[in-house]
């Protein structure tokens, strides 16, 4: 079966990640997705590195399953077919500049005009409204607005840091892609078509807060104090690399005693239960004493030992290392594609697995700029001169 989305139609004006990879989520799960770019570069994907045959990695990632079509949304007749496609759309979503859509006529309240049952997603960087509605950004900006910034701390290397991938404008598509099918089902019960505004600032803070903010919660001077887990994320090192364990409960960490040689650490009052480890100094000595017992050893040592105590433990595994894994290669979770230009290329496969309504993430290519563009304006009505007439005026672009 196609996906539990199958019958859904999505007409996605995003660009970038924040929309694009929200509705290729919804296009794995069944949705027939029509991607709408401008008639000069398209989304600006198209431009990044790693590009071969007409195709870039990074807009490979995040466009998947859908068909492409190019057309100048600034012109009478690019508008209007723009609007024709959201007539018969259940989904209309972009990402423009608060304003823009207005501009163009297709705000909220012109969508609702065209079509009352559409669900219309508007996501933005800070809002429709306020003090930085208006500005330009990207995710580094909301990094450093929403908290991640200000965690990416290593006590050993005291200098804040980014996380070096797009977590905020990932957190915005897995938020936005949620929302929409909330929205669906709400309209299935009879709610009907709705806005949905999803503004990035938003989405990162709400993904970064239930662990980021656990020494920021609770109100008052009254408040209690502890480690939170900022501060004890970190990797270790070994004699001849890293690993990364993590015990959380007495018995994982009287394990860790035990795999690290020391099983005496767990008689000790300051290390035996979590409550004394909590405390400021007796942390940091516990956090010398295995540092200093971690680098007697290797990596490969450390965890079998780790393991066979039950420790929640692993490598830090290099990039190229991702595709050896044994653990991934048994879920099969990175899969493997041929585009008839761009040659083979691999993606990670869509973690949610469905018993009865499989995902089917080869159903198409990620498209070439203006790939379906024709075939879709046929499905439209549109004669073959008048298709001709619109590529000669440069309101669309044919592949």
């Amino acid at each position: 079966m196609p996906g539990p989305l199958e019958g859904i139609k999505i007409v996605d004006a995003s660009a970038v990640v924040s929309g694009p990879l929200a509705t290729m989520m919804l296009a794995d799960q069944g949705a027939e997705v029509i991607k709408v770019e401008p008639t000069s570069v398209g989304d600006v994907l198209r431009l990044s590195p790693f590009e071969r045959g007409g195709l870039t990695s990074f807009y490979a990632n995040c466009n998947r399953n859908k068909r492409g079509i190019a057309i100048d949304l600034t012109t009478p007749e690019g508008l209007e077919i723009a609007q024709q496609l959201i007539r018969e759309a259940d989904v209309f979503v972009q990402n423009w500049r608060p304003g823009a859509a207005e501009r163009l006529g297709l705000g909220a309240e012109a969508l609702r005009t065209l079509n009352p049952d559409l669900i219309d997603c508007s996501i933005s960087g800070y809002g429709p409204s306020g003090p930085y509605s208006g500005r330009r950004v990207y995710d580094p900006i909301i990094q450093g607005l929403s908290g991640h910034t200000a965690v990416q701390l290593n006590p050993e290397v005291p200098i804040r840091d980014l996380v070096r991938n797009i977590v905020a404008d990932k957190s915005t598509a897995y938020t936005a892609a949620q929302a929409i099918t909330a929205a669906l089902f709400a309209r299935d019960r009879g709610a009907g078509g709705q806005h949905i505004e999803v503004p990035m600032i938003d989405s990162s803070l709400a993904f970064f807060w239930p662990d980021g903010m656990l020494a920021h919660t609770f109100a008052g001077e009254d408040s209690p104090s502890g480690l939170a887990l900022y501060q004890i994320y970190r990797l270790s090192q070994t004699s001849d690399g890293h690993l990364v364990y993590f015990a959380a409960t007495d018995v994982e960490m009287h394990g860790l005693f035990r795999a690290l040689g020391h099983p005496e650490w767990a008689e000790d009052p300051r290390f035996a239960v979590a409550a004394s480890r909590s405390v400021l100094a007796n942390a940091e000595a516990l956090g010398e004493a295995i540092a200093g017992a971690m680098l007697t050893d290797t990596t490969e040592n450390l965890l079998e030992r780790l393991i066979a105590e039950d420790v929640p433990a692993g490598p830090v595994l290099d990039l190229d290392e991702l595709f050896e894994n044994s653990q991934l290669a048994h879920n099969e979770s990175i899969l493997d594609f041929t585009h008839p230009t761009a040659g083979e290329y691999h993606q990670a496969r869509p973690a949610a697995r469905f018993g009865a309504t499989a995902q089917d993430p080869h159903r198409r290519m990620p498209p070439l700029h203006g790939e379906h563009t024709e075939e879709v304006l046929r499905e439209l009505g549109y004669t073959e001169e008048k298709i001709t007439e619109l590529r000669e005026a440069g309101t669309i672009l044919g592949a």
